[in-house]
């Protein structure tokens, strides 16, 4: 019986030919400055790589002798091509034909039904090589200890994450070893995470950039800095205020981020009642941004970051989710809902992520979405007029400029709960 090719297997053929080229053309702008006859592949081959790879995946079900035939020869000439190059060229680089054996693969895995699969690995590549120059400088700019927290990352991440086991343990069943270490690694990638968003922005963005970045690990933390550098400094004091609200907006956007990952079947009813108070924190830190002068918008000094590889704000951060999952257990089991608002409030005002993450480490159903959604807005709420507080008792009366942004971000919060509330 000979094979019949539908519209559907023409089109991942296609597919796959038009992801080689995209490859080839990324290859070959890179490689533009070497001689024709020099390079590894151009645009040319790769389109017919991933061509080779679409055929094989559209044959492997029907046919998958002649599939096999065709991936085998197609890597065993990446194979001898790579050879060549580096012999003559007296040079060692892989790139040029690992690219050409994951865009086979990617063509394959297109033709073979998973286009979404094989399209985002195609462009992934197109992408990570596009980034080469940046990646070289960021690797060549990192120091020893950085290099060390990057692996320890990958270690409390990829490695230990994985292996624990995801169950309750200890009384109520409250703590579960793969929820608690996600804790770590959730702070960890925060802190990761705007710890070099910092240093890619470079210090002439000055303390705007590094509020934001800050704030992802905590907006507490970056209120009090600034609020210090308020006290002392009187020469920019719209941009410092910015600074606050800023991060403010940025705290914000976390929880909601936190509660998509953690709690998000309260997700609805907590954007519902939050979303007015960071719009308040965006709109106050452009109209102060809007009075600075125009030198203000670069401060001569950068707010210092805290360190993003040291892992104790995480276990400590852990260690008090622990203590409050307890506590909320044990005050659900003997109050019911309103001391479990009582206990995530109360945790939630310093540090508003261990409100969401014991909200999310609860057994499923115990509290309706709407209920949740409240319960976690009163954290936030509370958290935001502390920060006020912080603002006004560190810089006094200059601090009146950090603080009122935040009781409007806090009462905007009021007023969503008294309307959807």
């Amino acid at each position: 019986m000979g094979i019949v090719l539908d519209t559907d297997q023409l089109t991942g053929i296609g597919l796959a030919l038009g992801l080689g080229l995209l490859v080839g053309i990324q290859r070959g702008w890179a490689l533009r400055g070497m001689a024709q006859g020099t390079r590894f592949a151009g645009i040319r081959t790769y389109g017919l790589l991933g061509l080779a790879g679409g055929i094989a995946g559209t044959l492997y079900l029907p046919a998958p002798g002649p599939a096999l035939v065709v991936l085998a020869a197609s890597a065993a000439l990446v194979v001898l091509g790579y050879r060549r190059t580096s012999e003559a060229d007296n040079r060692i680089s892989g790139t040029g034909s690992i690219v050409a054996l994951i865009t086979i693969a990617s063509g394959f895995v297109v033709a073979a039904g998973d286009r979404l699969i094989g399209t985002a690995i195609a462009v992934s590549v197109v992408l990570l090589l596009s980034l080469r120059g940046k990646l070289h400088g960021l690797v060549s700019s990192l120091s020893e200890s950085e290099v060390m927290a990057i692996a320890r990352f990958a270690v409390i991440a990829l490695v230990i994450l994985p292996l624990l086991p995801d169950r309750g343990y200890g009384p109520y069943l409250a703590w579960n070893p793969r929820q608690l270490w996600t804790v770590v690694v959730l702070v960890s990638g925060f802190s990761f995470a705007g710890y070099f968003g910092a240093r890619l922005l470079g210090p002439a963005r000055g303390i705007l950039a590094t509020a934001a970045a800050g704030s992802m690990v905590s907006s507490t933390a970056v209120t009090a800095s600034v609020a210090n550098r308020m006290k002392q400094d009187t020469s920019e004091p719209a941009v410092l205020a910015a600074a606050i609200s800023i991060a403010s907006a940025v705290m914000f956007c976390r929880v909601l981020l936190l509660v998509a990952l953690l709690a998000p079947f309260a997700l609805e009813a907590f954007a519902r009642l939050v979303a007015a108070g960071m719009a308040v924190s965006l709109a106050t830190s452009a109209w102060f941004l809007h009075r600075a002068p125009r030198g203000e918008a670069h401060p001569r000094q950068d707010m210092p970051v805290r360190n993003p590889f040291d892992l104790g704000p995480a276990i400590l951060l852990t260690a008090l989710v622990m203590v409050f999952t307890l506590a909320a257990r044990w005050v659900l089991a003997q109050y019911g809902d309103r001391g479990l608002a009582a206990v995530l409030a109360i945790s939630g005002t310093i540090d508003v992520d261990s409100a969401i993450i014991t909200m999310g480490s609860l057994p499923g159903g115990t509290l309706t979405p709407e209920v949740a959604g409240s319960v976690l807005a009163v954290p936030v709420t509370l958290n935001t007029l502390f920060k006020a507080g912080i603002s006004l008792s560190v810089a006094r009366t200059k601090g009146w400029n950090g603080a009122w942004p935040l009781l409007l971000a806090a009462g905007a919060v009021v007023i969503s709960w008294a309307v959807f509330g």
